[in-house]
């Protein structure tokens, strides 16, 4: 049976690259200079440093540039709160997503379920599995998927035959 999965995942090269380039930026131009502003990634997890929260704004700005020109969504980054770490310095953690929350993947199996197409979809794990009988339907629920949910940067992989 013709199936396929809808999942949510960054390339993380493209985004260890995209911290990088924006690190490279950052200690070349001339307003960061004397200041200690930087990204840094753990995991799936990047914190912006800066000297203020004007700064953190540019550091934030070169870092989506950088991932724009890399082809990574920024739909992918949940931005958490500005925290003050000491004097004047401040920091941002931003959270980059991996997988479909239970309330996305209930919204994608209902919107597929809405539309009365010949498919079926279920969740599994952080992914949405979708199946149905012919090539042509599973293509129709990709259109579907595409035009209905744009807050999320869906992806769609392992597309059987």
């Amino acid at each position: 049976m013709p199936s396929f999965d809808v999942v949510c995942e960054a390339d993380m090269v493209e985004v260890k690259n995209a911290v990088e380039q924006s690190n490279k930026e950052i200690t070349t131009r001339f307003d960061f200079k004397g200041s200690s502003a930087n990204v840094e990634q753990k995991d799936k997890e990047l914190t912006l440093f800066a000297d203020s929260d004007f700064q953190l704004g540019q550091v934030k700005d070169v870092l989506i540039n950088k991932m724009a020109k890399r082809k990574v969504d920024v739909r992918f980054l949940d931005e958490g709160k500005v925290e003050k770490i000491g004097g004047d310095k401040v920091k941002q953690v931003i959270k980059v997503r991996n997988g479909i929350e239970t309330e996305d993947a209930k919204k994608i199996t209902k919107a597929i379920k809405e539309s009365k197409m010949k498919v079926q979809a279920s969740i599994q794990g952080e992914s949405v599995r979708v199946t149905g009988a012919k090539r042509d339907d599973l293509q129709a629920a990709m259109t579907l998927l595409r035009k209905d949910i744009q807050d999320l940067p869906l992806a769609f992989n392992n597309f059987r035959d």
